[in-house]
């Protein structure tokens, strides 16, 4: 299985502007010839562009630098030098940028194309003809190009779906991706069997369709770095809504509820304020009488946690 990278960090340095020329051209009666050293060229800049086709950082992730190239100095006969070569770094849907030293984004990437320069090479140095004047005919000297933005960066993806799954490690996620889209997780009859976040693409009919976003199963303790779930909860933050998979055998399905949504708001506070739906799942391993008493204790719970106040939850039993 290959391995899903969603966060790198690595530095990241613009192309340094080149130098003016000092040069004089070969013309009698023209004090040292005339000036003519053109105009070093500007430096390269960083880019990224949004690439569809690739979902996480695992090409760049052994990346600990990227710098563009130097704009080249300038030459005689007012020749001015290149601009430096920029860099392209390729990234997935949802990537978002952030200045590590500050803490700040510095862009968020949602749609398939989208670039950003996140670097800017620095401005070619002039050359001796630009400082020529009527009193100042032979000026021997030039400008020093300017140097590129140098700054250190975060790269996090963050899926785009509309629905997120949360849920218990083995509460069967997985398989009910795997039902409602033509997604194929990892499926297995063990806790942790999913150690990345799928999606899959829901179609309704021919015109209508969803996305859906299945993470790493959350355990109590999460918020301090126990299991798998909490690192991957990035991928839910864009969703429309949450899909709490309980398994109906749980022996307290309430509490079960109470753990998800406590380890969600120790995450994000924004979370929990999503609408959401509870799906009551392996309904088919307990008898009906006992179902019904399932359900009635999950109902409770949730009237409790908002205090019979208005809460956006609905229901489902598969």
């Amino acid at each position: 299985m290959k391995q899903f990278i969603d966060v790198v960090n690595f530095e990241i340095e613009a192309g340094h502007g080149g130098a003016g020329c000092v040069s004089f051209r070969r013309e009698a009666h023209v004090p040292m010839g005339g000036p003519d050293g053109g105009n070093g060229g500007d430096g390269g800049d960083v880019i990224v562009i949004v690439d569809a086709r690739i979902n996480n950082f695992g090409k760049i992730k052994s990346r600990k630098k990227f710098r563009a190239r130097d704009g080249e100095q300038g030459k005689a006969r007012l020749s001015d030098g290149k601009k430096g070569d920029n860099v392209v770094i390729r990234v997935p849907i949802g990537a978002v940028i952030y200045n590590e030293e500050t803490g700040n984004i510095i862009a968020d990437l949602t749609e398939d194309g989208q670039s950003e320069t996140i670097a800017r090479g620095g401005k070619g140095g002039k050359g001796n003809k630009f400082y020529a004047t009527s009193t100042n005919q032979a000026p021997d000297y030039a400008q020093h190009g300017l140097e590129g933005d140098k700054l250190n960066i975060r790269l996090e993806v963050k899926l785009i779906a509309d629905i997120g799954l949360v849920g218990m490690p083995n509460a069967g996620k997985s398989s009910l991706l795997a039902r409602l889209t033509r997604a194929n997780p990892k499926i297995a009859s063990y806790p942790f069997t999913t150690l990345t976040p799928n999606l899959g693409v829901c179609y309704l009919d021919y015109e209508r369709s969803f996305v859906i976003a299945d993470i790493p199963g959350i355990i109590e303790g999460a918020s301090e770095g126990a299991g798998l779930g909490l690192t991957f909860l990035r991928h839910i933050e864009r969703t429309g809504a949450l899909v709490f998979v309980i398994d109906i055998t749980d022996e307290d399905i309430g509490d079960t509820y109470l753990k998800l949504r406590k380890e969600l708001k120790s995450y994000s506070k924004e979370l929990i304020k999503k609408k959401s739906i509870i799906i009551l799942n392996k309904t088919d391993m307990l008898e009906k009488n006992e179902i019904e008493k399932k359900i009635k204790s999950v109902k409770n719970t949730v009237e409790k946690e908002y205090k019979n106040g208005r809460h956006n939850i609905g229901f489902i039993m598969i």
